[in-house]
């Protein structure tokens, strides 16, 4: 999956920022804990998507004789640490709130205003999510939105993807439970709600860091692209078998391949460097993610027909 634009990291960008300084104007004014969670969730993606454009514009620095292979990984720490902020910031905090606020529930002072604060923030995040949405279409090539999800390889797509479907889902959660709490005057209600929205950002942070730390650790292709691979080398004339595919992806866009090839036992040095040169052109034309291909030829042994003879007594 190919990486995309960043219109959905900047429309998140301004979307939480906003939408985090009237949450807390909110919450300080009407004494609600949830709200001020929620104004701590979108003050933490606000600064998430300033370290996902940090970590964009890190990734496309030329290699140098310190990374001779670029710093495309740079995208895939910084996504990491955007998935550790969550857990910490995000739901740590608004867990702790909530339970100090279900220990010793305080009334919520004139709600109306974290209802208008509400409606305006499901807006905002709404056209976040629905930007979101369609720039997540463009890149997941008709697959299954889990799969495209785990296959994909530019985790600043599903994260933006995944902070506005938790902050949407957090502000309907805030909302059903401050609407039970004023109405049947149950002030610890609003306590509850902080600590799910905080449970919310846990469960989405594991989510992410799983997927970012499998990138980071030097994820590979995926078996299809391998198979692809060995047939592809397989074919040329001076190709015995392909022993082994080794790949990494450097960047969303970037991936290194080495090959283990064993090559016919009969033909010269000369002839194993043209192979090389074929193999390395179509495999970058037929799969332009393809960077660097390294090709480490391997002696092929014929066993002695002698060995398999029976010898009679």
């Amino acid at each position: 999956m190919k990486a995309k634009n960043n219109a959905s990291i900047y429309s998140a960008l301004a979307a939480n920022l906003l939408i985090a300084v009237t949450k807390f104007i909110a919450g300080g004014f009407t004494n609600s804990s949830s709200m001020i969670s929620e104004g701590i969730h979108s003050m933490v993606d606000t600064v998430n998507q300033v370290l996902l454009l940090y970590g964009l514009k890190q990734s496309k620095k030329k290699p140098d004789t310190i990374h001779p292979f670029g710093y495309g990984k740079e995208l895939y720490f910084w996504s990491f640490m955007v998935s550790i902020l969550i857990f910490g910031l995000g739901g740590g905090i608004s867990v702790y709130q909530g339970i100090q606020h279900i220990i010793k529930p305080e009334p919520v002072n004139n709600p109306m205003w974290n209802y208008i604060v509400l409606a305006l923030s499901a807006i905002f995040e709404g056209t976040s999510l629905i930007i979101a949405i369609k720039e997540f279409n463009k890149v997941r090539g008709g697959l299954s939105w889990w799969n495209a999800i785990v296959k994909s390889k530019d985790p600043s797509s599903f994260l933006v993807l995944f902070e506005d479907g938790a902050a949407v889902l957090g502000l309907a959660i805030v909302f059903v439970f401050m609407l039970i709490g004023h109405n049947y005057h149950m002030p610890y209600m609003d306590g509850i709600a902080s600590v799910l929205v905080g449970l919310l950002l846990v469960f989405v942070s594991a989510i992410l860091a799983r997927e970012s730390r499998s990138l980071l650790m030097g994820e590979g292709i995926g078996r299809d692209t391998q198979h692809q691979i060995r047939v592809l080398a397989e074919k040329d004339k001076a190709v015995i078998r392909v022993v082994n595919v080794l790949s990494t992806y450097q960047a969303p866009d970037e991936v290194v391949l080495m090959l283990i090839i064993e090559f016919d036992p009969d033909i010269d040095t000369e002839d194993i460097t043209a192979s090389i040169e074929r193999m390395r052109l179509a495999i970058k034309t037929t799969f332009p993610l393809i960077k660097l291909v390294f090709v480490q030829p391997q002696t092929y042994t014929r066993i002695p027909s002698s060995l398999f003879e029976i010898k009679k007594p």
